[in-house]
């Protein structure tokens, strides 16, 4: 067969090399140079041919860095991030340059000294230079500088106040910098050296940058180092803290809350509550309320999760006693059932002592017990033996009856004189109720890295768990009259109720009421009728017809919404995410994206400097991951991230958002998803991209919303008739055709 061939001046259009970049190099005082770098080059044959084209001798003390904001410096380990059109810059080594600023900051000029300080602070964010400063014991120096500092400069700074400020706010930047990369471990700080950090938090109070960073530090220290916690506790006291949050700074007030938390969190259990009454002391809780809470100001999303740790860690105080068993001889206990029967029948007339027989007074406490709802009427200490709650039951049903005591009296009495089964047994429904509150509140589980659901209504009152279980035990109450339920079969009827009750508390939980007396307000207008018709209408939202020809409808059509429903996860992976990358500080977190290619062949990804605000190239995204080298999805404790021994890792929040791509013999990618949305988004579109089923909730959420959709849309015509199981009789002939037309 013929072979054409192009012309000779024709250009045919290919493709650059995979492994050429085009950059321009700059270097001080010349013009930057365009090159093209091999990446199968050594690095060092690269930097040399450089070096050589500005007659630079000894190659080997410059190094290639990014010419933009980060000024991170290139390595074998990262050059596959330069990217076609990058602006790089020749410049000193990483060693030669901590060697330089090692030697600078020990200058003893002030202007010299703040200036190499600020430098280190710059350089210090990159791992390379971090290393290279960290081997000349740069660490240690930054801590001699801060414990002598203050001596050493102490006339200086009454002379130059602003030049001392910055440059205690440099050295201490840079060492958060230096720590945050892990080289370094926290167990090797002096006591010396905590005491002036801690220092600082009272004497810059004004100044915010140092402020900030000694909070950062002191944090670090205390969740990093068990020896470390133990030493800040010492020097750091909540009084010291508590005037940081009645600032303006939304940033200082994180940080403060921040220490506050890691104290908390770190505390021996033994501990915990003392501080916990220190907290209440220092009126922690109404400062933040007026300071932070209702502060005229949007509460951004990490002053939200600092919120919700101290949510969860001060109801966490309520384990102890959620898993504590009554003891039926321990008199102390015994008494408060007697405190709840006397509030209860104190109106009644009771025998004295010396007039009646031993077993009248049994039998009449036997019958007021019975009265009060317990199930064990001779011995209702009985009734506190099972875990959770255990005795944290009897103490919020103390807690009603002295300060709600005419709410608790005729809940009592009122149940105690119905003679139709109706009534709501108070004993059974308080211990019920208390054990669904603490799964509400999920009492006792360590605080999510990834939440920020905190509830501005906790924050308003010094008892809010018992104020919650006092509003919640009176809705118990008035949802059980409405249903109608019985006491005959209480764990028939316990189960029907609760189901209700909780449905209500969690729908009013997710307006997030300002105040408890918002919360009942919500509650209020949740009835059992308007819970009734809530359901009805979601049902009809929902509806799945049950006939035979709807049932063959469905299936037929649902491969179609199947498909319909992996399109739409795979352009959301097409789309991208941002993830957080967590660590011990929070705050400090790097993001990192990933985002599938458009012909759906390979994952995209690479580290952030902050979260994007729309889509990020999948130029920018310096890592790649063919699709077919994907081995598997796992999700869960099967991630190879979530076997890791961690204090804030095993919990249960963050494991429902955890999933790892594993690739070749051993290589994973890790996500923790931003949330639960989004973790079925990925992995469903990830099952896809494998050829398997999607399983997700949400996948069966989507699929039952447009399968019902799609089937009332087809069927829109037969609204209100009723289909038929069988097809329809087929007619009789007519007699005669005479009503036939023939349009011929």
């Amino acid at each position: 067969c013929p072979v054409v061939l192009a012309p000779r001046n024709s250009s045919v259009a290919m493709p650059p090399p995979a492994d050429i970049v085009k950059v321009a190099i700059e270097w001080p005082g010349a013009f930057p140079k365009l090159m093209e770098i091999d990446q199968k080059k050594p690095l060092s044959s690269i930097i040399k041919e450089v070096c050589d084209g500005w007659s630079l001798a000894n190659h080997d003390q410059f190094a290639l860095q990014h010419a933009d904001n980060s000024n991170f410096y290139i390595t074998e380990k990262n050059r596959n991030e330069i990217k076609n059109g990058a602006i790089l810059r020749l410049t000193t080594s990483p060693a030669q340059n901590a060697q330089q600023l090692h030697e600078r900051i020990q200058s003893s000029s002030m202007d010299a000294k703040l200036e190499a300080l600020k430098d280190l602070a710059n350089y210090s964010r990159d791992v390379t230079f971090a290393q290279e400063f960290i081997n000349l014991d740069g660490i240690s120096l930054l801590t001699q500088m801060v414990e002598s500092g203050t001596e050493r400069y102490q006339k200086l700074q009454k002379i130059m106040k602003p030049c001392f400020g910055d440059m205690l706010s440099f050295t201490l930047t840079a060492f958060v910098e230096l720590m945050d990369h892990g080289i370094v471990s926290w167990d090797t700080f002096s006591v010396a050296f905590i005491k002036k950090i801690a220092s600082y938090v009272n004497k810059f109070a004004s100044d915010i940058s140092i402020l900030q960073r000694s909070l950062a530090i002191l944090e670090s220290m205390v969740l990093n180092s068990h020896d470390l916690y133990q030493k800040v506790a010492q020097e750091i006291t909540i009084g010291q803290l508590i005037p940081h949050l009645q600032g303006t700074d939304q940033e200082i007030q994180t940080y403060t809350i921040a220490v506050i938390n890691a104290l908390f969190l770190k505390a021996p259990d033994d501990k915990r509550q003392e501080m916990a009454n220190i907290l209440a002391q220092k009126q922690l809780r109404s400062i933040i309320l007026t300071h932070v809470i209702r502060a005229q100001r949007a509460i951004n999303n990490e002053m939200a999760h600092q919120l919700y740790v101290l949510q969860v860690l001060t109801f966490n105080l309520l384990e102890d006693r959620m898993m504590t068993k009554m003891d039926p001889q321990d008199q102390a206990q015994r008494d408060i059932i007697f405190e709840l029967r006397r509030i209860a029948f104190d109106a009644e007339s009771e025998p004295n002592n010396s007039s009646g027989s031993t077993e009248k007074r049994k039998s009449m406490y036997t019958r007021d017990y019975k009265k009060l709802g317990f199930i064990n009427h001779v011995n209702p200490a009985m009734d506190f033996t099972q875990t959770p709650p255990g005795m944290l039951a009897l103490d919020n049903m103390l807690y009603f009856a002295k300060h709600h005591q005419d709410a608790y009296i005729r809940i009592v009495l009122e149940n105690s004189s119905r003679e139709d089964k109706h009534e709501c047994p108070f004993g059974r429904s308080s211990i019920e109720l208390t054990k669904m509150l603490c799964e509400i509140l999920k009492v006792g589980e360590l605080p999510s890295e990834t939440c920020n659901d905190f509830h501005p209504m906790f924050f308003t009152h010094d008892r809010s768990f018992e104020e919650f279980f006092c509003i919640c035990i009176q809705l118990l109450n008035k949802t059980w009259k409405e249903m109608r339920a019985t006491s005959e079969d209480f764990n028939k009827a316990r189960k029907r109720v609760m189901q209700v009750v909780k449905e209500q508390i969690m729908r009013a939980l997710t307006t997030k009421p300002s105040s408890l007396d918002q919360f009942k307000s919500k509650l209020q207008n949740l009835s059992y009728t308007e819970i009734l018709k809530i359901r009805q209408s979601e049902r009809m939202n929902q509806e799945d017809f049950q006939s035979r020809p709807i049932l063959e409808l469905k299936e037929k059509i649902q491969p179609e919404i199947l498909e319909l429903i992996k399109q739409q996860r795979l352009n959301r992976l097409v789309e991208g995410t941002c993830f957080r990358k967590l660590n011990s500080r929070r705050r400090q977190d790097k993001f990192w994206y990933c985002r599938l290619s458009p012909n759906h062949k390979v994952l995209h990804y690479g580290d952030l400097e902050e979260s994007p605000q729309g889509e990020v190239p999948h130029d920018s995204l310096q890592d790649k991951l063919p699709v077919a080298d994907i081995k598997a999805v796992v999700t869960g404790k099967d991630c190879p991230h979530m076997k890791e021994k961690g204090a804030l890792k095993q919990n249960k929040e963050v494991l429902e958002l955890a999933f790892s791509i594993l690739y070749d013999s051993s290589g994973q990618l890790n996500f923790i998803a931003p949330d639960k949305h989004e973790y079925c988004v990925w992995t469903d579109g990830l099952n896809a991209l494998l050829g398997k089923d999607m399983l997700s909730d949400l996948t069966r959420n989507d699929l039952d919303t447009l399968l019902s959709m799609e089937i009332k849309l087809r069927l829109l015509d037969l609204e209100n008739i009723q289909i038929p199981d069988a097809p329809p009789p087929i007619p009789k002939e007519p007699s005669n055709y005479d009503f036939v037309y023939d349009c011929n």
